[in-house]
């Protein structure tokens, strides 16, 4: 149920602003598994997102010459504030939102653990996520195109297999290891290969 969703996107928020709360200035600016961005930029993409609507999505689309890696840079840009301080402040406040860009609602789940995972990684921290948002995310993310930053074509070769859940996707070499881990693999995120074990991790590693 889209009520179901967005009770495990809100939560996904309340629980990254109560772990930004305890952040000093240097881990504000430590960098992200974002290339190119620290955690304060994930942070800003995370309240343009949440404020992002459909014809603004678009809209803004279209002024980025339908360069999404733009449309992002724009939008962190706007949404970073002057300080991280100012920044948390609008995460706040966007957070209880409900607006989304022209995608499927369970792109907020993979958004918010992805992203989630970006900021608390480098900085060691852990969130025991709920199993359902992380299978939600990853059967999401191997559903969709890798030209829109999915991994539909990857699972053509490579099986999925969670150890702490019931969820089994692809075909080809399997790669097996937590949820989570299957799902920032997916996401890009090649630091999470090395919580995976067996043949298709090789594949994982490959990409595309």
């Amino acid at each position: 149920m889209v009520e179901d969703v967005w009770r495990m996107v809100h939560a996904e928020r309340a629980a990254l602003i109560e772990d930004l709360e305890r952040l000093g200035p240097e881990q504000w600016r430590q960098p992200s598994l974002c290339e190119g961005w620290t955690v304060h930029d994930v942070v800003a993409h995370l309240v343009d997102t949440a404020r992002t609507t459909r014809l603004g999505f678009v809209t803004g689309l279209v002024r980025a010459r339908f360069d999404f890696d733009r449309q992002n840079a724009r939008g962190v840009e706007h949404a970073r504030g002057a300080t991280p301080h100012e920044t948390l402040q609008r995460l706040r406040e966007a957070a209880p939102r409900t607006s989304t860009p022209p995608a499927p609602l369970d792109s907020r789940l993979v958004e918010e653990i992805v992203h989630g995972e970006d900021i608390r990684r480098p900085l060691g921290l852990t969130r025991r996520y709920p199993q359902e948002a992380v299978v939600r995310a990853i059967r999401l993310q191997t559903r969709t195109p890798a030209s829109f930053g999915g991994a539909k074509e990857l699972v053509t070769r490579v099986r999925l297999t969670a150890k702490d859940a019931d969820l089994a996707i692809g075909s080809g070499p399997e790669a097996r290891g937590p949820a989570l881990s299957l799902l920032m693999a997916v996401a890009g995120r090649r630091v999470a290969l090395d919580d995976l074990t067996g043949p298709g991790v090789a594949a994982l590693a490959e990409g595309g």
